[in-house]
Parts: C-alpha cells; sequence; structure tokens
C-alpha cells in the first residue's frame, strides 16, 4: 500500500490527470451532460458531423426493432464489406467488422465466419442494450467499412488503425495512433491488446509507444517499429478535430479519426469521457496541457486557424525526445491513476 502510495504521489507531482481530477475538474466542470447525446450516440454524432461538412463512414442500414432483426442478413447480402456496431456502445465491445462472404457465411477481418443465426443474434444482443452505455435499449448501425491508409501497412494487424485526439476547449492537445494487433482482433482497442503510439501535436510523427501500458517500438504482430512514422494529413486530423470541439457543446473530448486510403480523414465518433492512457502512449502529462489553455482568456473564441497555431506552438514534442518526461516509475502501478 506505501509503495502505491508513493507511486500516486509521483505521477500526481509530474501532472499526470488521474480519473478522479478528470472527472471532477474537466468533465463535470466543461461537459454539461444534456449535450452528452451529440457524442454517446453515434447516429446523432454522425448527423451533427454531416451538417458541419465532416466525413464520416456512409451510413448503410439502421435496425431499431426486434421483428427487423429476422431480415438482416438478406438485408447484408447486398454488401461485399461492412461495419455492424452498436450505436451507444462503449469501449468499442460490440463492434463486427466484415470484408465478404465464404461459405453463405459472413467473413471477419479475422477470418472467423458468422453465419446468419449468429449476425441475428449478435443484432438482437445490440438492441438489448448487451453493449450501450447502462445497458439501457440500442439501435444496431450498419456503415461503411473504411480501408486504412497504405502508410500503415507494416504496422497493423488486419483491422483499420484509428487516431484519438484529446480536445479541450477546442485546442488539439494530446494525440495518439490505436494500432490492432493479433491479440485485439484486429479492433484498435487499447484494452482489447492494441498498440497506443502517442504523436506528436506539431508534425504529426510517432514519438513513443504502449502495449499492456509497457513501453514497446515493434508492433508484435508484425515485427515493425511503430516509432517515427508520419501521419500523411496531419494537417487535416488537426482541423478536423478542433472543428469537433468547436460543434459540440462540450469542452472536454476525445475525438477519433480514421484516415481512409480514399477519403483521407473521416470522423469515426467522439467521447465525452476519453480515457487517460493516451498519457502513457506519449509519456506525457495532461494536466499541465490542460492548465496552459485554461491560462488563455477567452481561447475557446479563437478561430480555428488560431486554435491549432496555439496547439502547435505549445505542445511540440520533438521525435528525438522520447526519454521519460515525469521520471521513473511511470510505468508501474499506472492503471491506479491513469485508467479510464
Amino acid at each position: 500500500m506505501l509503495n502505491l502510495y508513493k507511486t500516486w504521489q509521483q505521477l500526481n507531482r509530474s501532472g499526470v490527470l488521474g480519473m478522479n481530477a478528470r472527472n471532477a475538474d474537466y468533465i463535470l466542470r466543461y461537459n454539461q451532460r444534456k449535450y452528452y447525446p451529440s457524442v454517446d450516440n453515434k447516429l446523432e454524432t454522425k448527423k451533427l458531423a454531416i451538417r458541419h461538412g465532416l466525413q464520416v463512414p456512409k451510413l448503410l442500414g439502421v435496425v431499431q426493432y426486434q421483428n427487423q432483426v429476422a431480415a438482416l442478413p438478406r438485408f447484408l447480402t447486398q454488401y461485399k464489406d461492412f461495419v455492424l456496431k452498436p450505436a451507444c456502445g462503449s469501449g468499442g465491445d460490440g463492434i463486427q467488422v466484415f470484408s465478404g462472404r465464404s461459405l453463405n457465411c459472413f467473413r471477419k477481418v479475422s477470418g472467423d465466419l458468422m453465419d446468419d443465426e449468429e449476425i441475428r443474434y449478435h443484432a438482437a444482443n445490440i438492441l438489448a442494450g448487451m453493449y450501450s452505455l447502462g445497458s439501457l435499449p440500442d439501435v444496431a448501425i450498419i456503415e461503411q467499412r473504411l480501408e486504412f491508409d497504405t502508410c500503415f501497412q507494416n504496422v497493423t494487424y488486419l483491422g483499420v488503425p484509428d487516431i484519438r485526439v484529446i480536445v479541450f476547449q477546442g485546442v488539439p492537445i494530446l494525440a495518439m495512433l490505436r494500432l490492432p494487433t493479433m491479440e485485439s482482433d484486429g479492433k484498435a482497442n487499447l484494452h482489447q491488446g492494441a498498440i497506443g503510439t502517442g504523436i506528436d501535436i506539431a508534425s504529426g510523427i510517432t514519438r513513443a509507444a504502449v502495449w499492456h501500458n509497457n513501453p514497446v517500438e515493434i508492433h508484435p504482430s508484425t515485427g515493425n517499429s511503430v516509432i517515427g512514422l508520419q501521419i500523411p494529413n496531419w494537417d487535416r486530423v488537426l482541423e478536423m478535430a478542433a472543428k469537433c470541439g468547436e460543434i459540440v457543446k462540450l469542452g472536454y473530448i476525445g475525438v477519433d479519426i480514421v484516415l481512409d486510403r480514399w477519403m483521407g480523414p473521416v470522423l469515426l465518433e467522439m467521447n465525452a469521457r476519453p480515457g487517460l492512457n493516451i498519457q502513457i502512449a506519449n509519456r506525457i502529462p495532461l494536466l499541465p496541457r490542460l492548465q496552459k489553455v485554461e491560462s488563455i482568456t477567452g481561447i475557446q473564441n479563437f478561430s480555428t486557424a488560431d486554435k491549432i497555431a496555439f496547439a502547435v506552438e505549445n505542445f511540440a514534442t520533438p521525435i528525438a525526445d522520447t526519454s521519460d518526461d515525469i521520471g521513473e516509475g511511470w510505468f508501474c502501478d499506472t492503471s491506479v491513476s491513469t485508467s479510464g
């Protein structure tokens, strides 16, 4: 217990944002609950993004009622590939990505097959709220399957990588690339075994990485380095993230963006309660950056370009600087202060 307390003290002194501080000082203060539906419901997020000219995956269909489930497999046969997911899912649970058909079954990107009955069963579970926040009744979304940019072909396993950007008062302050692995079944979800790779806000170059909260440089499924990768269209990624911070009436959000091979940056979703492992992926604490933004009066009213310029000027992290930014012990018992 004493060692745990010492670890907490060290992380606190270093400016690491813990879950309690995140909830009390930033989520409660800057995110009014009445605006949560705009990000908690992926259908509402999609509508909002389209109204403001942001690219999103094409919506192919929606299953709202249990009596629609029986006809779902027949409806899906018209699509070569697609994504089936809950509108109000949490933590990446309930998302199934399909790349084609085989033996009269739907083939997942992992190669596993789901027959018609399994598809119906999964959709019925989505509607019942198995994957939703608070286990509330949900709807199932069928949408376009994105194809990742070719720059990621050596550092991802099967699935599509995504970029998480923490946006505060419309300012992008910290970012990471989430890379699917064999363990994560091709999903870009850290809790399921994906890699989190910190990205320099100014340049869009990956600078550090973690896997299960342990530092890594090599992708465990491909054997290639995940450090020093230049994210294409980085200026557009920052612009999309900053705009998301402006179109939702929430001050502290996570924005998830996919770089599609054909469309470039595509908004996947937004999160009103973004997790804190992004600090471990970057080896950079969040609190000093949040406080820097808070110190600028009226920054939420800056133009998008000025917010991005502020981020680039104040939050640049040279790729050569991969030393431990907060001291020894950064990777010890970090779940105490950084999970969520």
